[in-house]
């Protein structure tokens, strides 16, 4: 049997443990890439994707958790 891929264990942590947080506030996380260099690329959306909040959500919430748990992922940014 394969190995998860980063990108695939990247996914199931969010849909495990970052998901069900983003959607009691009325949000939902995307992930839209990794890049070669380790920079996992999300895009929030939902009132997630205009809450002021989003940038110290993503830094210091989902980040911080991820590498936590995976630090073969160098960061975490919000797309566009």
């Amino acid at each position: 049997m394969n190995q998860p891929s980063l990108l695939e264990k990247a996914k199931l942590l969010i849909d495990e443990h970052i998901r069900p947080m983003i959607q009691s506030d009325g949000g939902d996380i995307e992930v839209v890439e990794l890049t070669s260099s380790g920079v996992l690329r999300i895009r929030l959306v939902g009132a997630c994707s205009q809450c002021s909040a989003a940038p110290m959500t993503v830094s210091f919430g989902i980040e911080a958790h991820i590498r936590d748990l995976l630090p073969e992922i160098k960061s975490v940014e919000q797309a566009s």
